[in-house]
């Protein structure tokens, strides 16, 4: 597909999935928030990992203040994102409470850089990836800003991918540089994206039910 045609593909399905999440009811994203917490905390590689990388989120993304505490109280090093000034770049800076962060890019809330200690180290970690939608291979449907993609493509640690089941997608029109999660987390299920990892009767049975569905929204 040529690179216009991607980006309105992607402009297109990026304004269907916001509308998508704004008109989910309150009540019902808390559930779904808490499904993907629960499953966030059973990988492997959230228990192994003694740092989680993690945005913060905002109104329409899946909940990560609760990560954030839970996983403060389970004893590991938090880093969050701090968008470096006139670029599309990001560090990420360790955080011992949620009073270390401020409102700056987009209004997003990021570290203090005078309180935080930067983390510097980006071979090992687990990373919480944020995204509009995510199709089965782990790509994903960002702001259109480019911070994690260009984040990701040095970032040499674990990867998980977090979205609602049902902003998920067969398959997502991607670039060569663009960089998917390894591990995709809905409320429903825990996907590894490697195409040689078998996958749950669950997976399977969601996929059956959404092939072909890529323009669902």
């Amino acid at each position: 597909m040529p690179i216009n045609d991607i980006r309105e593909y992607k402009a297109s399905l990026r304004k269907k999935v916001r509308a998508k999440r704004e008109s989910l009811p309150a009540e019902i994203k808390e559930e779904l928030d808490k499904g993907i917490l629960g499953n966030i905390t059973r990988l492997r590689q959230y228990k192994l990992n003694e740092t989680i990388l993690t945005y913060v989120s905002t109104r329409i993304e899946v909940d990560t203040i609760a990560l954030i505490r839970r996983a403060l109280r389970d004893n590991k090093r938090v880093a969050v994102p701090r968008c470096v000034e006139n670029s599309r770049e990001m560090e990420f800076y360790y955080i011992n409470s949620l009073d270390e962060l401020e409102p700056r890019t987009f209004g997003v809330l990021e570290p203090v850089k005078e309180k935080c200690e930067l983390l510097t180290d980006y071979t090992k970690g687990l990373c919480i990836v944020p995204g509009l939608a995510f199709d089965f291979q782990g790509y994903r449907l960002g702001y259109g800003k480019g911070f994690y993609d260009r984040f990701l493509g040095r970032f040499s640690g674990d990867t998980a991918g977090i979205c609602y089941s049902s902003c998920v997608v067969w398959k997502l029109h991607h670039s060569y540089y663009d960089k998917n999660a390894k591990l995709l987390v809905t409320e429903k299920y825990i996907r590894r994206t490697d195409k040689n990892t078998e996958v749950s009767k669950n997976e399977r049975r969601y996929e059956r039910k959404t092939q072909g569905k890529s323009r669902k929204f």
